[in-house]
């Protein structure tokens, strides 16, 4: 068989046969349905899955996203979660459900807390919350206790006071009932200290202030500066004590104190002289032209307001105004964002990308907010629930833990899988894309 005149012009020589005929179209299809595959993928069409491919399209799915500057949690929603962590706190001396909430809250601030510096704050309130209780309970040793008990631990030898100072006691007899009690009370104080710890460690302090109305604006840098006072403070002292490690100085006990708190408080005079050279500059405490009539009116509704606020709460916390506390406060609620709307208008502040309150934002306020409702719910039912998050200590027992307040706390734990994850807390499996193939290049022998 001769070759064709094409061929010899192309130089082949070779003429097809029925082998490589069938080799060539069965190339063809291969590629075709390569690039089907591959264009399919990018249209969106259905393509066949493995169930561990499956599996992992739908863990990624349902892990939370990465935090970045856009997706990250407002802070109001972190302070929202933890107020409501902290009043579910104050409902209740059970020290089972107190160390319940002290759980979620450590969990919740360790599985999303950043590595900004007012991130490591949270040691430190856990430290003034262990210090509170042990303070508590020495005053309960020392001074007495006001709850009769009969299990007598120790007695310790009791200094007589004039008649003046009737009804305190310095030592005496210590029981086991008025421990116990100093033990809940303590331990709802530090349960509360532990709340307002994580919302510092969880809450961008700045963004904060940026999301504070205009009339609030003044004071708002006021608490912010004194919010932020504690965690620069930790930072400068942490800072210190490892260079003077590194130098092969002491940096603990009373030398260490003293030769780091000088240091330290020269840091934060510098800062707030830096400061306030920052505010100066940009022309903090600018106020616009408004007038009197105006200026007026919103003080009276911010003020009464405010009045209203008050009396609508001390209403719902007491027996006698469950009737007016309620509207009370609405109208008070409504009188004070009417005098915060206006005042508004005397602000020149202007906001270069707020923060967003998006959905996951609403569910981590919602989630506090939930844990603290639902405990309000479960103490008024029914008096018996009452004794359960208040367990008696005369007699001396044990106290019980309720199923419904457990699980109502449990809620608390939402926002450790919800909200975008640092950077250090994602698993390597997150980041498929971060990950680099294995070099499959075999080494010539």
């Amino acid at each position: 068989m001769t070759a064709s005149n094409d061929d010899r012009e192309h130089g082949t020589g070779h003429t097809p046969g029925p082998t490589s005929t069938a080799s060539v179209s069965a190339s063809d299809a291969a590629a075709t349905t390569a690039v089907g595959r591959r264009s399919a993928g990018r249209n969106g069409w259905a393509q066949p899955t493995t169930p561990g491919a499956l599996s992992k399209r739908v863990q990624r799915r349902l892990t939370a996203p990465q935090a970045t500057r856009t997706n990250a949690i407002h802070p109001g929603a972190w302070w929202l979660w933890a107020l409501g962590l902290g009043t579910a706190a104050s409902r209740t001396t059970n020290p089972l459900l107190l160390a319940l909430l002290i759980g979620v809250a450590g969990y919740v601030v360790a599985a999303r807390r950043t590595e900004a510096p007012w991130a490591h704050s949270y040691g430190a309130f856990v430290k003034l919350a262990l210090a509170v209780l042990a303070i508590r309970l020495a005053f309960a040793v020392i001074l007495g206790s006001p709850i009769p008990g009969t299990h007598t631990v120790v007695t310790l030898p009791e200094l007589p006071l004039p008649h003046w100072a009737e009804g305190i006691r310095i030592g005496g007899r210590v029981t086991a009932e008025g421990l116990t009690f100093a033990l809940y009370d303590g331990l709802k104080l530090a349960t509360l200290l532990i709340c307002v710890g994580a919302a510092n460690a969880l809450a961008n302090p700045a963004r904060l202030l940026k999301s504070l109305p205009g009339a609030l604006y003044e004071a708002g840098v006021a608490v912010v500066v004194a919010l932020t006072f504690a965690p620069n403070l930790i930072a400068d002292v942490q800072r210190l004590r490892a260079a003077r490690r590194l130098r092969g100085r002491p940096d603990k006990g009373l030398r260490g104190l003293l030769q780091v708190g000088l240091p330290v408080l020269e840091g934060a005079l510098e800062r707030s002289v830096a400061l306030a050279a920052a505010m100066d500059a940009r022309g903090y405490g600018r106020t616009a032209d408004v007038p009197p009539t105006v200026r007026r009116t919103t003080t009276a509704l911010t003020l009464g307001g405010l009045v209203g606020v008050c009396a609508g709460t001390y209403g719902l916390l007491t027996a006698e105004g469950g009737s007016y506390g309620l509207p009370v406060l609405l109208a008070g609620l409504a009188a004070a964002l009417a005098g915060l709307w206006l005042g508004g208008r005397r602000s020149l502040r202007t906001r270069y990308r707020p923060d967003a309150w998006g959905v996951r934002a609403w569910l981590v306020a919602a989630s506090g907010a939930a844990v603290a409702t639902l405990l309000i719910l479960y103490a008024s039912y029914a008096p018996s629930n009452s004794a359960a998050l208040h367990p008696g200590v005369v007699p001396l027992t044990a106290p019980t833990l309720p199923l419904w307040p457990a699980a109502a706390i449990l809620l608390g734990l939402l926002p450790a899988f919800i909200a975008p994850a640092p950077e250090h807390t994602r698993p390597k499996s997150a980041h498929p894309e971060h990950t680099r193939p294995k070099n499959t290049r075999k080494e010539p022998s």
